[in-house]
């Protein structure tokens, strides 16, 4: 795709005159360099970290118009990144290899796929297009599985299944089956059904039922399974940003069923779309240090301990009342029930 790229950006506005002010909380890392060269695997977040203390506030000090930064799919493997200290600014220099001196506008020939992303497009990929929360277990005249050919219990990739309720207008499906219900750590109120992700299907005879044959399966599949539209593949190209308003929510679930995990693992919030919150959105990570009991002339007191602010998590991801975001930065275990906030 050929997409032409301007090295310094100046053809873009520069960010509306509030940045300025934003500008003046940045603070660089500690030897930040003058100039880097992007690496294929590089993210934006992990090159902005070699210049700032705090990475994900790259967009306030990257001289592009505030639309592109939040499509930010402008730097490719090659580039250099040059630090300004006066702003601080960040720029882009001209590739590796350049023979011309001047700065203008030159086309580049490169798949989108190329272009460095916010963060690790790999790890978050699996949960961008799949069933991941449904209302409820069992959702109302929702496509299900009834019978297989071979009458096996269990059927996996290459078989063929039966499906009742299956929209007419729609070649492929989603097979899922409701793992868990996600509960406020808080309240116990069960806010929404985790979907476990099971495979793909594709209608191969119309009918009452449906003939569909499984495209790919991760696990077994079953009578009893249910079945969504599949959902155009999603390109993730949000620019990390704080929310508008206060948000406060706690981890609900980690991937795979865990009770902590770590740095660039995914993580449930019982926040979503109600609460404001948006995909790109950067949250803190505050751990609930409990409460401590303490005997003294006075008799047995009890106090409750500050929390500790120890990471932060990037949402990607993001339903009516629950989100998924990734662990960006952690100082220890991540662990359900942990806060989030807004910086």
């Amino acid at each position: 795709m050929i997409r032409i790229i301007f090295p310094l950006l100046v053809g873009f506005a520069t960010l509306l005159g509030a940045t300025a002010h934003a500008q003046s909380g940045v603070q660089l890392a500690d030897n930040a360099p003058d100039s880097y060269t992007v690496v294929r695997g590089d993210t934006l977040w992990d090159i902005s970290g070699r210049f700032l203390r705090q990475p994900w506030r790259w967009p306030e000090v990257w001289r592009l118009n505030r639309d592109q930064i939040r499509n930010p799919h402008l730097i490719y493997p090659g580039q250099v990144i040059l630090l300004d200290r006066s702003g601080p600014w960040l720029t882009i220099g001209q590739r590796v290899g350049a023979q011309d001196g001047g700065i203008r506008p030159r086309i580049y020939t490169e798949a989108l796929d190329a272009a460095v992303p916010s963060i690790p497009l790999q790890v978050i990929e699996p949960f961008l297009n799949r069933p991941l929360v449904v209302d409820q277990p069992r959702l109302e005249g929702s496509a299900t599985i009834i019978a297989t050919e071979t009458s096996r219990v269990l059927t996996g990739s290459g078989d063929t299944v039966f499906a009742k309720n299956v929209d007419p207008d729609t070649e492929v499906w989603h097979i899922y089956r409701p793992a868990r219900p996600l509960e406020d750590p808080l309240t116990r109120e069960t806010i929404a059904w985790e979907a476990a992700y099971l495979g793909t299907a594709r209608v191969t005879e119309r009918g009452n039922p449906t003939t569909l044959e499984i495209t790919s399966a991760v696990e077994e599949i079953g009578v009893g399974d249910l079945m969504m539209p599949s959902e155009t593949p999603s390109v993730f190209s949000y620019a990390p940003h704080a929310p508008e308003q206060d948000v406060e929510g706690r981890i609900i679930a980690i991937h795979r069923g865990v009770t902590e995990t770590g740095r660039l693992h995914v993580v449930a919030l019982n926040v979503g779309e109600q609460d404001g919150v948006e995909r790109g959105h950067v949250l803190t990570l505050y751990r609930n240090r409990g409460v401590a009991e303490y005997t003294g002339e006075d008799g047995k007191e009890t106090y409750q301990l500050p929390e500790k602010r120890y990471g932060l998590v990037f949402v990607f991801r993001v339903f009516d009342r629950v989100s998924y975001a990734l662990v960006m930065e952690s100082d220890g275990q991540v662990t359900i029930s942990d806060a989030v906030r807004k910086p």
